[in-house]
This record gives C-alpha cells, sequence and structure tokens, in this order.
C-alpha cells in the first residue's frame, strides 16, 4: 500500500523557518514526481512546489518564490520543504502528493494520483 507521511509542521513566528518532509513508502518511486500543496481555512488548495525524480525540474507557487526550497533525496524516499520568512498568510495544511513523470502542468493538483494526510503549519504574526 502507497503511503506519503507528512511531517515537521508546527506553530512558528513570523519571519521564522519551517522543514517539512514527506516519506514515501509501499512502492518504488523511481522516476515518481512530488509536489506540495497546502490549503487554509475556507480555502481551495493552493500549489507550493514541485520536483522531478532527478531534481533537474522543479516549479512554485509565485506567493512562496525566493522563500521556499523544495528538495529531495531518492536514497531516503523523502521529499522536504525548506520554509524560509513565513508569513502568516503561509498558515495551513500542507500535503504532499505524488505522480509518476513530470507533469505539464505541475500545479494542477488533479495530476497526482498519491496524497498524504497532511500536516499543519501556523505562522503567528
Amino acid at each position: 500500500q502507497v503511503q506519503l507521511i507528512e511531517s515537521g509542521g508546527g506553530l512558528v513566528q513570523a519571519g521564522g523557518s519551517l522543514k517539512l518532509s514527506c516519506a514515501a513508502s509501499g512502492r518504488t518511486f523511481i522516476g515518481y514526481t512530488e509536489a506540495w500543496f497546502r490549503q487554509a481555512p475556507g480555502k481551495e488548495r493552493e500549489f507550493v512546489a514541485a520536483i522531478s525524480w532527478t531534481g533537474r525540474n522543479s516549479d512554485y507557487g509565485d506567493s512562496v518564490k525566493g522563500r521556499f526550497t523544495i528538495s529531495r533525496d531518492n536514497d531516503q524516499n523523502t521529499v522536504y520543504l525548506q520554509m524560509n520568512s513565513l508569513k502568516p498568510e503561509d498558515t495551513g495544511v500542507y500535503y504532499c502528493g505524488a505522480r509518476n513523470d513530470y507533469p505539464y502542468d505541475a500545479s494542477d493538483e488533479n495530476v497526482y494520483g498519491y496524497w498524504g494526510q497532511g500536516t499543519q503549519v501556523t505562522v503567528s504574526s
């Protein structure tokens, strides 16, 4: 059974940093693209970042460019999201998703077939 498990969320003050992890298990993820999305209360799920298997391709949502960095360790089957200069509007549940290639539109949540349960990030002002 495929599992994506997010961790690393928590409460942080504005201007602070957090590093999220998404650990994959249950199958071989060779070649898989992984992405981070987030959802604030009462809002739609928003694209944050995506990274290809090799790391050569990556995309970021406009609201996080220059502050967040996505990376991966394929030996550990883990994808990371380093979040710096956090703002209150970054608050939400952060989810990781996976698919078996790099999509034309990495920001489209519908192209990802596997999802984790999410981890809460709260940024206080």
